[in-house]
């Protein structure tokens, strides 16, 4: 086959994939974390008063999610790699759907905290399992791009989420029901019909797939395979040996202070922009604070897709990661001492888009060195061991805000973890650049990119 024919192929192929697989996939990860956020507006519109919540306890419930979630995070993916796909992440779904329903009709602290538990034991796996499921599509030169339409969801989940949750709250006394129910309810069936869709939808691999041609299906095939082969350790044999690997024990770090400055951002926004009126005597009604709320978000998905665009474009770099982990840990805290809500939400904007320049990326780098069960064990490792901050952020958020009357101690704390994540990352890349002998512990081979 000559090269252009090789390059005519290659093309259709990436393509279909991105139209085919990716936007369905992506919508599987708006629901997932529209209904693991669906208590940050649930808070601070009735929740809160209603189960006469504290702060601390507020993040508590948050964060117990995480507790389940961690438990089963391991065991579920590797589930998802001996069974597949298709029928993992389809049962993942349907189940969370089924657990998240019945936070309509919770009516104590303690049940709140028991749903958050199971709610985060029915989603484990879900999200490393895709990751792993898209990598195991696309060779790695594609990857990012991939990945970056993927994380697409995830702010776009608040920008569209957040004023959708607001006129379902809007729908107080419906059936009988307070608002902060009917929301509930209504982010909870998606997941539940989506997830049995998915069963019909999906593919485990390329060569399942009715709609690649012969040649495509070839090639994706061949490639990933090229891939596999060169990665020159033995993860991809042994899953016990990635999970020893300091190098997967870093990314876990790394992973941990984004995802801690992820979700204090989340889970609390809503619950800060609230007391915009306290702050600052402006009013709103419940519909107003949900655009707000979706503000940031909207700067934050156009940040993520061109920056992951610019690291597809000239290969993914650590500071394609640091920089941005950087910025965001300068920023976050300066948001609480704006003296408006114009500019609060500005730099929490610049904050959201730091966020969400830097997560898809990450993913790109430790792809690049595991491959098999290997993957499926390492990078489930680093997102349960990056997932605990979903457990410390809104935790320590409340109690530190319970403690201290404000949220601007927290925030620093948030920039703090950020913070280590930027010097973390900047050290894998200064070390990378060092003799191979002294830098064990972090040297990979990035996958060559095609000239």
């Amino acid at each position: 086959m000559d090269t252009s024919s090789a390059q005519a192929i290659e093309r259709s192929a990436i393509r279909k994939v991105s139209f085919r697989l990716v936007p369905f996939v992506a919508l599987m990860f708006f629901i997932n974390f529209l209904d693991r956020t669906a208590i940050s507006f649930a808070g601070p519109n009735g929740l809160t008063k209603d189960l006469g919540l504290t702060a601390a306890q507020f993040g508590f419930a948050a964060g117990v999610f995480f507790i389940g979630y961690i438990l089963l995070e391991i065991p579920s993916n590797l589930a998802l790699h001996k069974f597949g796909a298709r029928r993992w992440m389809a049962r993942i779904m349907v189940t969370w759907g089924i657990v998240a329903l019945l936070f309509t009709w919770v009516r104590s602290v303690e049940g709140l905290y028991w749903l958050r538990f199971l709610l985060g034991v029915a989603e484990a796996g879900f999200f490393p399992g895709a990751i792993l499921f898209l990598s195991l599509w696309v060779p790695a030169k594609h990857r990012s791009h991939i990945l970056g339409l993927f994380y697409l969801a995830q702010p776009l989940t608040i920008v569209i989420g957040a004023p959708v949750a607001a006129l379902l709250i809007g729908a107080n006394g419906a059936f009988g029901l307070e608002g902060w129910r009917i929301m509930f309810f209504g982010v909870a069936v998606p997941a539940v019909i989506v997830g049995i869709v998915a069963w019909f939808y999906l593919a485990d691999k390329p060569s399942d797939a009715k709609w690649l041609t012969a040649e495509e299906q070839k090639w994706l095939t061949t490639e990933l395979a090229k891939e596999d082969s060169a990665k020159t350790d033995a993860h991809g044999r042994h899953a016990g040996k990635a999970l020893m690997d300091p190098r997967v024990w870093t990314f876990a770090l790394i992973y941990f202070g984004l995802v801690y400055g992820l979700y204090a951002l989340a889970f609390f926004l809503p619950t800060i922009i609230g007391g915009f009126e306290a702050q600052f005597g402006s009013k709103f009604n419940v519909f107003q604070k949900g655009l707000i709320t979706a503000i940031p978000y909207l700067p934050a998905a156009f940040a993520l897709f061109f920056w992951s665009r610019h690291a597809t474009k000239h290969g993914v770099q650590n500071w394609h990661v640091g920089i941005p982990a950087a910025i965001g840990a300068i920023s976050i805290p300066c948001a609480l001492y704006m003296h408006s809500p114009a500019a609060t939400v500005a730099v929490v904007a610049v904050t959201a888009c730091s966020i969400f320049a830097a997560l898809p990326n990450f993913w790109a780098l430790p792809a690049r060195f595991l491959t098999g069960a290997g993957a499926a064990a390492g990078i489930a490792l680093i997102n349960t061991l990056g997932n605990v901050a979903g457990f410390a952020a809104p935790y320590i958020t409340g109690a530190v805000k319970d403690a201290t009357g404000s949220y601007q101690a927290p925030m620093f704390v948030v920039g703090g973890f950020m913070a280590l994540s930027a010097g973390l990352v900047m050290t894998i890349a200064a070390a990378r650049s060092k003799p191979a002998a002294a830098t064990t512990a972090f040297a990979y081979q990035p996958t060559p990119r095609a000239k």
